[in-house]
């Protein structure tokens, strides 16, 4: 089965970024010079993927859109005055990226992280699959993490795909851990939220890269209402495992999040030590920083 199409959440407040992202989209923050959305698009270019749907707040598609399809002929025609279109270039990359649609988030449907996935819906009803991806999770890896998960659910069918890292046992609090289904290695049973470290079922941490199929709009819809009078992607998951086949792989790479300003930072300077731009100068001095 072929996987075409991909959607990335970038609809998020970015509460913990204020007061930046006021007005400015927490997807649209740059790391080194890309934002951390084009990163994502990148991915899903390595993994032939032909459409990416970015579901955004309302209020910041323009922002999306302004970034992807506006071209900025002004800056162009002053980098070809000063003689420096080489500057230019990276540009003109983004528009060999793949097609991408950007929609508003529907606010009508209760908030939580399903609502994105259930906004784009009409967009991917008709799909065999398609990829899900959390606009603030960037993977460091030789083969992008969407490839891998595509290569993986083509030579394993199943009716959902998890991305997982194993995370260090204390750690097992901060995040969503894997629960094995008794028989199995690499077959979900369900996820459980931020785990004490001494009832964790695994060290197995669930992130925002996932394959769904169709079939998890029969479980993700406006009234599926878990914690917090949220609708959760992953309560949807846990209810389609019990009934079909939810896998889950660990992805050879380093996951790393960038939903606060520490982890942001930390990000941004394992990307810069991997920039094949920068010369060895400059990362001798970030690794030689004391914090």
């Amino acid at each position: 089965m072929k996987v075409k199409k991909a959607i990335i959440t970038a609809a998020g407040f970015g509460s913990r970024f204020l007061p930046i992202t006021k007005t400015f989209p927490k997807e649209m923050l740059p790391i080194i010079d890309k934002p951390i959305v084009h990163y994502l698009v990148d991915e899903c270019k390595e993994a032939e993927i032909e459409e990416v749907i970015i579901v955004a707040t309302p209020s910041e598609v323009s922002t999306f859109e302004d970034y992807f399809y506006g071209r900025a002929t002004n800056i162009r025609t002053l980098m070809i005055r000063q003689g420096k279109l080489e500057r230019w270039n990276k540009v003109e990359k983004i528009f060999e990226l793949p097609k991408i649609t950007i929609i508003p988030q529907d606010e009508r449907i209760p908030y939580g992280n399903g609502r994105p996935v259930l906004s784009a819906k009409e967009l991917v009803m008709n799909e065999d699959a398609f990829v899900v991806m959390w606009g603030d999770d960037m993977v460091l890896s030789k083969v992008s993490a969407t490839k891998q998960l595509i290569d993986y659910f083509q030579n394993n069918p199943c009716d959902g795909l998890l991305a997982v890292q194993e995370v260090a046992k204390k750690e097992v609090d901060r995040y969503g851990i894997i629960v094995v289904k008794k028989g199995t290695r690499n077959q979900l049973e369900s996820v459980i939220e931020k785990p004490s470290i001494d009832k964790a079922p695994s060290n197995l941490a669930s992130y925002g890269r996932y394959i769904l199929t169709p079939k998890i709009f029969d479980y993700l819809s406006p009234d599926a209402i878990g914690k917090d009078n949220e609708v959760w992607l992953q309560d949807a998951n846990d209810k389609l495992a019990k009934v079909g086949k939810v896998l889950f792989k660990v992805i050879d790479g380093e996951w790393y999040t960038t939903g606060d300003p520490e982890r942001y930072l930390k990000t941004h300077i394992k990307f810069a030590l991997n920039n094949n731009d920068f010369g060895d100068e400059i990362k001798k001095f970030i690794l030689g920083l004391r914090f």
